[in-house]
């Protein structure tokens, strides 16, 4: 007879993996994918490293997951934002904010999500979950349109855009340890982001 797991041990073994993936996560937030080894999260969660490999059949799989998590948590927060109160203009505008002001309350980690060097893997999910993030911000520019607030135009096109300049916005400023400024860059980024969508100027 095979053997089965106990309610017991599949509760712990579960328990072990998540503490895992937030060491792991901790771990790429202060030194990168680069420098986020096995035996360098093994350390943090305070475990052999080959006890990694109990949960994980590599590093790759390891950082993938980090990197599931962590920007699924990003995209979660983006739409509940983009689908909430307010007219589409303001939900536009509250979305930009609210993922800038995130990524730059944990630079570290926003930076190794956003344009880090990373392993093929996670470059894929990179590109995964910017389709993620366009699909978002097209369908808040549809209502835009439909509400007659937003000029006709591609949706698609100007989502792309969006996503691309927000980034590209982002990474320097991620890259300095200085928080100075944050209010003045969150109130060009926005403006930058409504003017690009085609919103009247004030």
């Amino acid at each position: 007879m095979a053997y089965r797991k106990t309610p017991a041990e599949v509760h712990r073994l579960a328990a072990a993996r998540e503490h895992l993936i937030a060491c792991a996560t901790s771990v790429v937030a202060e030194v990168g994918w680069s420098q986020a080894s096995v035996t360098a999260v093994a350390d943090s969660a305070r475990i052999a490293a080959g006890s990694v490999y109990q949960h994980f059949p590599s590093k790759a799989a390891l950082a993938v997951e980090v990197f599931r998590r962590a920007a699924g948590r990003e995209v979660d927060v983006l739409g509940e934002v983009l689908h909430g109160p307010g007219d589409p203009l303001e939900r536009l505008a509250r979305g930009v904010e609210v993922f800038a002001r995130r990524a730059l309350e944990n630079r570290g980690l926003a930076y190794a999500l956003l344009a880090a060097p990373a392993e093929p893997a996670v470059g894929a999910e990179r590109l995964d979950f910017r389709r993620r993030y366009r699909a978002l911000f097209a369908a808040v520019v549809e209502e835009g349109m439909a509400a007659g607030l937003l000029p006709a135009q591609n949706s698609e096109i100007t989502a792309a855009a969006l996503t691309g300049a927000i980034g590209e916005v982002l990474v320097d400023p991620l890259g300095t340890p200085d928080a100075s400024g944050t209010d003045a860059l969150l109130g060009e980024l926005t403006t930058t982001a409504l003017r690009c969508a085609g919103a009247p100027r004030d």
